[in-house]
């Protein structure tokens, strides 16, 4: 069970770093007000969902403790960042506030995962 539950440890880290690769990617054209959301960024947060989904639930069946609390407020944050990147996916640009959330959300995402314990 341990080495399934790091074969999605690495595929959920995968999907943060494409998320947040496609943000930093996109800084310089934020500053231009011309960055746009990535199919990149899109399938990092999908792949990121999933993977959270699984590993919790594998977690929970080899008998470790969950923090519900922290994988809700995880998921939220996750929902908002999904939310938005799937709506503003196919705009020419977006604007800079807008994508300067997505870039907050996911470092603050990352934040808790590795601060909150």
């Amino acid at each position: 069970m341990d080495v399934l539950i790091h074969v999605f440890v690495a595929l959920h880290i995968i999907g943060i770093a494409s998320l947040l690769g496609g943000f930093l990617t996109q800084l310089k054209a934020m500053g231009d007000g011309t960055a746009r959301f990535t199919p990149a960024m899109l399938h990092g947060a999908l792949t990121m969902l999933v993977t959270g989904a699984v590993l919790v639930g594998l977690n929970q069946a080899d008998d470790q403790t969950v923090n519900n609390i922290k994988i809700g407020v995880k998921l939220a944050l996750l929902v908002v960042i999904l939310g938005l990147v799937y709506v503003k996916r196919d705009d020419e640009k977006v604007e800079k506030g807008l994508f300067a959330l997505v870039g907050g959300l996911t470092t603050v995402n990352i934040f808790i995962a590795v601060l909150w314990t």
